[in-house]
Parts: structure tokens; C-alpha cells; sequence
């Protein structure tokens, strides 16, 4: 079966930077819905639309058709005590980008940088600014489901599962405090 629109594809990958050092192992295999749905990356989806299982292909992707570019501004200084303790370099928080609940989206931020009293708050993806090498190998390619196409994503093992998404957001004018992981 081919690559098209409103299939189930698993791929094996691994995730380099530009120079070749590894990012990602890709121990699990990346499975997605086809055509669109943005369950991965734009340029991945046009490299493999059309393929079967076998395929093998290196690409590059650049900062702008990956993560987008490093953006400064994202980068937040926040009052320590105003974070959960304990606090850890590399723990992650639901937040504002501006501080302001206007009709901005809540964000991810990282934290980066812990000192005495302030932690520094980094808004951008972990690969916001870096050229990515993605080495693929289709694996596997089916027909997606009625309910996996109503959905917009892959049900089942490697895929999505439904559970409580009630867990609403505290709202507030400040890098909120919900802890990711």
C-alpha cells in the first residue's frame, strides 16, 4: 500500500542535527496520520507521500520548515518563588508568552537556568534554530480509521489515547506554574 491521505504510517527513524550528532534515537518508531493533520513534520509527510513500506530516505530540514528560528524574546526571567518546588533544570511549565491572557496560546517553557532567586524561562522548542538530518524507514502503512480520520491522529499502540482532558488551566497574568513533566 502507498503513502496517501488518511493512512496510518510507522516509520523508524533517527534525528541528527546538521553536522550529523544524534538528537534522537528513535527507539519507538513514529507512527502518524497521513495528509495533513499535522502529526509531523510538513516536509516529512511530502517526502514520504506516494512511498510503501521499505522506503528509505535521508532529508534535511531547515529551522523554518522544522522548529522555526531561535527567538529571543521568548526567554523569560521569573521570580524563583513564584515556581513550584523542587525546581529543576529541564522541568517544563504551561505558561503565557507575554504575561498577558489575551488571545495569545499558552505555551511551553523550559527551564533553563536556576539561580539564587530567579529561573530562567525559555519559551522556544528544544530545536527552535537547528537544521535537522532525519534518517527514515517506512515500516509499516494502513488504512486509518473512520474515528482515527474524525480525530485527526493514530489511536492505539504509539498513538493517541483518550482519558480525562478536563484538567482545565489556572488563568493568571504571569508564566503560569502548571508543571508539565
Amino acid at each position: 500500500m502507498k503513502i496517501a491521505k488518511n493512512t496510518v504510517v510507522t516509520v523508524n527513524y533517527k534525528l541528527s542535527d546538521a553536522q550529523d550528532n544524534l538528537i534522537e534515537d528513535g527507539r519507538q518508531p513514529m507512527v502518524y496520520l497521513h495528509g495533513g493533520y499535522e502529526n509531523t513534520l510538513p516536509k516529512i509527510e511530502e517526502e514520504l507521500d506516494g512511498k510503501e513500506v521499505g522506503y528509505s530516505s535521508i532529508i534535511q530540514i531547515e529551522p523554518e520548515d522544522a522548529f522555526g528560528d531561535y527567538d529571543a524574546s521568548l526567554v523569560k526571567v521569573e521570580e524563583r518563588n513564584r515556581l513550584p518546588e523542587p525546581l529543576e533544570v529541564g522541568m517544563q511549565f504551561e505558561g503565557m508568552p507575554d504575561g498577558e491572557g489575551g488571545a495569545e496560546e499558552a505555551m511551553i517553557f523550559t527551564v533553563t537556568d536556576i539561580a539564587d532567586d530567579k529561573v530562567v524561562l525559555d519559551g522556544n522548542h528544544p530545536l527552535a534554530g537547528m537544521a535537522l538530518r532525519f534518517s527514515l524507514n517506512v515500516a509499516d502503512v494502513r488504512e486509518a480509521t473512520d474515528e482515527e480520520i474524525a480525530h485527526g491522529h493514530v489511536h492505539g499502540a504509539h498513538g493517541h489515547h483518550h482519558g480525562d482532558e478536563d484538567d482545565e488551566g489556572e488563568e493568571g497574568d504571569h508564566v503560569a506554574i502548571h508543571p508539565i513533566h
